[in-house]
């Protein structure tokens, strides 16, 4: 029986895991906050291995399950999650989310905070550091010479091990960067997080041009040893919280 990847939420990321998980043959159920009819045209454009629910009933389905942004952790259905894997995408972003003085004091990661409030789930830190159109475009089948890797962090090991799999499943190698606490490196302005990934961009674009070349740039393969080598030399230092581009709102 395919393992089934449950998503809450429908933005660019967990629809790039859609495609990848469907393409990998794997079953997705997609959700969002407005309803299942909204997602009809993505469920159509995925095949029969898609279908849409709720967030409680795409919970409920998944074996491992793709959360929202911190800044809608009281919609989670928490309930619906006791028991499950769940794969933070997230990262923290004050202009986007509010400032919150934990995670601007580097006294717990962002993914630690949403283990906090889901704690009969195994949070797992996975697929934030990377963009959306690269983490298609960068897919690879097993063992080619350029396949990449992905940072995971995470306090279960048999969570982590899980997620490795998923990750062999879509297309890339994991890299075990250590427990939630430890997942730091892999978030804004840190280096391993998404510029390694991309390409190089045009001269002279404006900050929503850049997004857009941002979305469609293929990327560039990353292997585990560029993801494990500045993870193990890195240290701690002040806040790196994430700072959108000038003019850009998301």
């Amino acid at each position: 029986m395919p393992l089934t990847l449950g998503l809450i939420g429908s933005g660019a990321i967990r629809t790039a895991l859609a495609r990848l998980a469907v393409a990998a043959g794997l079953d997705v159920v997609l959700s969002n906050s407005r309803g299942p009819e909204t997602l009809s045209e993505l469920v159509d454009t995925l095949g029969s291995h898609a279908r849409a629910a709720t967030p409680a009933e795409a919970a409920q389905a998944g074996d491992l399950v793709v959360t929202l942004p911190l800044t809608a952790l009281d919609r989670l259905p928490a309930d619906a999650l006791n028991g499950k894997i769940v794969l933070d995408t997230g990262n923290y972003y004050p202009q986007r989310d509010g400032q919150t003085a934990e995670l601007d004091n580097d006294e717990i990661t962002s993914s630690g905070l949403l283990q906090r409030h889901l704690p009969g789930s195994s949070v797992v830190k996975a697929f934030n550091s990377i963009g959306s159109g690269q983490l298609f475009a960068l897919a690879r089948p097993a063992r080619p010479p350029d396949r990449s890797a992905l940072p995971i962090a995470g306090d279960s090991a048999e969570a982590k091990q899980e997620t490795g799999h998923l990750l062999d499943l879509l297309g890339y190698d994991a890299v075990d960067i250590g427990m939630l606490a430890d997942s730091w490196p892999s978030e804004p302005n840190n280096p391993v997080y998404v510029e390694p990934y991309r390409g190089v961009a045009p001269e002279g674009l404006e900050p929503k041009e850049w997004w857009v070349w941002s979305l469609e740039d293929p990327g560039t393969p990353v292997g585990a040893a560029q993801v494990r080598e500045p993870v193990a030399s890195m240290e701690r230092g002040p806040s790196r919280a994430g700072l959108l581009p000038a003019g850009l709102t998301l």
